[in-house]
């Protein structure tokens, strides 16, 4: 049965929220990004889940999400199949910075490939939540490298939320996969949500370190194909990216709405604050 966002739909929805925090999360743009999205579509998409702001707003019936974030995608399926046990372990958590590292170096150790699903995705919350800014990041071995953030009183555990997002994902289809892999399932009048890493504004505001291999310009360029293969098989699509001339090129054949959005991760201070992002679509 087709998905419809009208108002009514939303009186049952349930109270939740991203799980983790992520770089280029769209907790800011929701109502815009609703706006534009199609009022009526089949199945859901969205195969750079990341925090899964959109997603979790809009709660999907049917839907397929997927990252290639390995962690990332543990946690979205022990969620989905072991809240209990998650929130259990996450209470074994202490905010301190020498417990901080000892969890995160954790993955140095070949030890750590025993660990059970469940411990992995406790770490990877506890770590998000606890890191300075709650930013993800690995090195070129794929280890997370964020310091400890010197936080007061970090929520670790929160229960109300872990259950309900596990209740919005019953019915969805999690797989650690490239976002290309979705034409293999994208069909006549779906929808895909693509929230990329975006194209950097400049050297300084690089930030695609969510997975060792990184996101340069041949996948965006990768990225436009896969819409057109979508737009082709009629299917819509909604994309975010940066408000730049080599995107804004890229697209020029579809939709183009731009946007204002604030960013807070940055290494230089003058890159943060309000900025321009577009929203680009084929309907």
């Amino acid at each position: 049965m087709p998905i419809v966002l009208e108002k009514e739909n939303y009186k049952e929805k349930l109270k939740a929220h991203p799980i983790v925090k992520w770089a280029g999360g769209k907790r800011q743009l929701i109502s815009i990004i609703k706006e534009n999205m199609p009022k009526h579509f089949n199945r859901y998409f969205e195969p750079f889940i990341g925090g899964g702001a959109v997603f979790f707003e809009i709660q999907p019936e049917n839907a397929y999400i997927s990252d290639t974030n390995e962690e990332l995608i543990n946690l979205y399926n022990v969620v989905k199949n072991n809240p209990l046990q998650l929130i259990a372990d996450l209470r074994k958590h202490i905010n301190t910075k020498e417990y901080f590292l000892k969890i995160r170096n954790a993955d140095r150790n070949a030890s750590y490939r025993n660990w059970s699903d469940v411990q992995k995705a406790s770490r990877f919350v506890y770590l998000n939540r606890t890191c300075f800014n709650g930013l993800y990041r690995v090195n070129s071995k794929g280890q997370f490298n964020v310091p400890f953030g010197n936080y007061s009183n970090p929520k670790i555990v929160d229960e109300e939320n872990i259950l309900n997002c596990s209740k919005i994902l019953k019915n969805t289809q999690i797989s650690c996969k490239n976002f290309v892999e979705i034409l293999n399932y994208v069909k006549k009048g779906d929808f895909v949500y693509f929230d990329p890493p975006y194209l950097p504004l400049n050297k300084t505001s690089s930030f695609t370190s969510y997975t060792k291999e990184g996101f340069n310009i041949d996948m965006q360029f990768k990225l436009k194909a896969v819409c057109d293969e979508i737009d082709k098989k009629g299917a819509k699509f909604l994309l975010s990216n940066s408000d730049t001339e080599v995107i804004n090129e890229l697209y020029k054949s579809y939709n183009i709405k731009k946007v204002f959005a604030s960013r807070a991760i940055n290494s230089n201070a003058k890159g943060r604050g309000k900025i321009t992002e577009v929203l680009i679509r084929n309907y």
